[in-house]
């Protein structure tokens, strides 16, 4: 790369510290994290979504908590050298105030680089900031150092060094650190957030081999992405090459095991690494998750997962320094549950021959009516050029012996109300109820609707009508929620629906039930013995011999869970049964399920206890023996990614068509599912 280029890609990089620093800044403003200092050293402070607010907290506590941990494990006594803090490309990072405010650098000092412009902008901003200024104290000059006037050194305090560097010039920058006073016999913290993967590696290695060798007590604490290939990941990367600046480490270094071996390739002693869901329920008080999850309305469970698997904290150690686990201990809160290996690989197709079918959209609501129409509704998508919640329902049709195609249509009669995450439920080949959902994230949708969609006559997609009528009040249902299941079940000869689960504004998680009686349209009780399901939202449920199949879901805690349970008819109401599988399967939620042939099919989903990405689990409702399958998406648009997506059972084809899915992908993007997609579970039946 040219002098040009290299401009070019700082330029780009400095971009991605100004984003971070305002995420940062609105991080404090509301409360996630006590940052004083954050909005004085940037311009602007921009409210941030709370996805990223959460993304950001993480992040933060994380690096809080090394810190921490390196400046407490000096000797009682304090004798030894001072500790040191290198942070490498630290832009508009507080770290030095906030740990100076705190009274934490009474026996310790900070030294910061980044790229030149970058640190003489925050050197003009401390000395510009009367708050900053007195924490950082006195200042000294470079000839105070003894430093000529072409040195690195933009700011000095006496516990304090602000360098303008490029950490792609290794000889440059130790000569930097040297000449400002850095001691590299004594215990040093090297901190990179974000940093090493815009680097090339050519770059990186070199920095990684040079700190190894240079330090004699040192730990680096990193934290950056991993995981480019699966879907999230997937779109991480277009993302950052959209902003022209690439991941460069990602395709070497895509996983917690090639960087554990890239630092000790690089002379390290020894290393931990721990992704972000493991490192907040396994190092974050439960008390404090509680209060983050309490701060700001939320719910964009699916993407705060993914995001924090697909970032890491890893802490490597000198051969001669006290050990990586003095900061990341080792934990065992969030247990590894990997899935066994797939026994089989279902093909994945576009439902090519589908017209005009495109269904940009998640958090909707399938039904099939009759074997040919197939109506969804509501949700968050793309309608008429831009992202918004979907007021048009979907419907994919088709006539005897004719090929699939698709319309959007307006209903008519009651007005629909935008709600996503709600249930639709078939009670004929015209006819489907719509029950519960949210308007937002705290708000949840009132009232139920009947829904008829006629199969079309004559010319197809000119003849659909989709008319909306508000079921009248006495069927009211008593407690809405969103994120819930519904379930026929029968019980007297009689038929209900059973909803379970879900949440809604004042409670993270709901362990009702409730039944409603179909011919009446009235709400009715029944007793229900037997051990009760943990409380649940993003589960899955399936009518299953008079009863329903409940199975993963979310928990209070915000942790997948796994077990599955059998509402089971009896007598007089119905029992609880837990049914016990065999391998046990890893804890998911936000997938969808079916049963077919005596075997419960839990496809898709989000899942953290695992770093692969869910297939279909399949459970033998007999056996309860577990087998895992492989989707193959060579034949459909990557990425593919199967949560808040629907998917509807067809018969006669013995396949499943996966409609719609994808999110709001951090700060990255959100990504629709562009096309239906259709399964071939043929497989799953033994031959005759």
């Amino acid at each position: 790369m040219g002098p040009r280029g290299r401009e070019r890609r700082a330029g780009a990089v400095q971009s991605t510290n100004d984003s971070s620093s305002l995420s940062k800044c609105s991080l404090a403003a509301h409360g996630y994290v006590r940052d004083p200092f954050a909005a004085l050293l940037v311009a602007g402070a921009p409210r941030r979504a709370p996805l990223i607010h959460r993304g950001y907290y993480v992040r933060a506590r994380a690096v809080r908590h090394c810190v921490r941990a390196f400046l407490e494990s000096a000797p009682a006594e304090g004798g030894g050298p001072r500790r040191q803090i290198l942070s490498l490309g630290a832009g508009s990072d507080s770290l030095y105030f906030r740990l100076k405010a705190a009274g934490r650098l009474a026996r310790a000092a900070v030294w910061e680089v980044d790229f030149p412009d970058v640190a003489e902008r925050k050197a003009a901003r401390i000395r510009a900031s009367p708050e900053l200024a007195a924490l950082a104290g006195p200042p000294l000059s470079a000839a105070d150092l003894g430093l000529g006037p072409d040195s690195a050194l933009r700011f000095a305090g006496e516990d304090y060094r602000l360098l303008g560097s490029d950490l792609r010039d290794v000889p440059a920058l130790s000569d930097a650190l040297a000449a400002s006073g850095l001691d590299v016999g004594a215990p040093t913290l090297l901190l990179a957030e974000a940093v090493l993967s815009y680097l090339e590696p050519g770059s990186a290695a070199a920095l990684l081999a040079w700190a190894a060798g240079r330090f004699a007590d040192a730990l680096f604490v990193l934290y950056e992405q991993m995981g480019p290939h699966d879907p999230f990941g997937r779109v991480m990367q277009r993302h950052f090459e959209r902003l022209s600046s690439p991941l460069h480490g990602l395709a070497s270094f895509p996983d917690v095991a090639a960087q554990r071996r890239r630092f000790l390739d690089a002379g390290w002693g020894a290393c931990s690494v721990l992704d972000m869901n493991e490192f907040y329920h396994g190092f974050l008080p439960a008390e404090e998750r509680r209060r983050v999850q309490t701060l700001e309305p939320f719910d964009e469970f699916e993407e705060w997962h993914l995001k924090c698997s697909h970032y890491f904290i890893l802490v490597a150690s000198t051969a001669g320094g006290p050990g990586q686990a003095i900061l990341l201990p080792p934990v065992d809160t969030l247990p590894r549950v990997e899935p066994a290996p797939p026994v089989g690989v279902l093909s994945a197709s576009i439902l090519g021959e589908a017209e005009g079918c495109d269904l940009k959209r998640f958090g909707h609501a399938s039904a099939l009516l009759g074997p040919d129409v197939i109506l969804s509704t509501g949700g968050f998508g793309e309608q008429e050029g831009r992202h918004a919640r979907m007021s048009k329902c979907h419907v994919l049709f088709r006539q005897a012996g004719s090929r699939w195609n698709a319309s959007h249509v307006c209903g008519s009669g009651a007005q629909w109300d935008g709600r996503l995450f709600h249930t639709m439920t078939s009670f004929s080949d015209t006819l489907v109820l719509v029950l519960g959902g949210r308007l937002s994230p705290v708000t949840p949708a009132l009232g139920m609707y009947w829904l008829c969609c006629p199969s079309p006559e004559g010319n197809g997609a000119d003849n659909l009508k989709v008319t909306i009528t508000e079921v009248g009040p006495g069927s009211e249902f008593p407690s809405p929620r969103w994120r819930h299941s519904a379930a026929k079940v029968r019980c007297q000869r009689q038929t209900y629906l059973f909803v379970y689960g879900g949440r809604n504004g004042k409670d993270p998680v709901l362990g009702d039930w409730h039944f409603l009686h179909l011919d009446t349209m009235t709400w009715v009780s029944f007793p229900v013995e037997g051990p009760e399901p943990d409380a649940r939202h993003s589960h899955s449920a399936c009518s299953w011999k008079g009863g329903a199949l409940i199975a993963g879901g979310l928990s209070v805690s915000e942790e997948p869970l796994s077990s599955v349970h059998f509402l089971k008819p009896v007598p007089n109401g119905f029992c609880w049964e837990r049914l016990e599988v065999q391998p046990p399967i890893t804890p998911r939620y936000s997938h969808t399920a079916h049963v077919f042939d005596g075997k419960l099919l839990l496809v898709g989903g989000v899942w953290i206890h695992s770093s692969s990405v869910p297939g279909v689990t399949v459970i033998d409702l007999t056996t309860k023996l577990s087998s895992e399958y492989h989707i193959d998406t060579t034949c459909v648009p990557w990425p593919l990614m199967l949560h808040n997506h629907t998917s509807i059972f067809l018969p006669e084809e013995q396949q499943l068509l996966l409609l719609g899915g994808g999110g709001n992908c951090f700060s990255f993007g959100t990504h629709f599912n562009p096309h239906p997609v259709t399964l071939d579970i043929s497989s799953l039946r033994p031959r005759q």
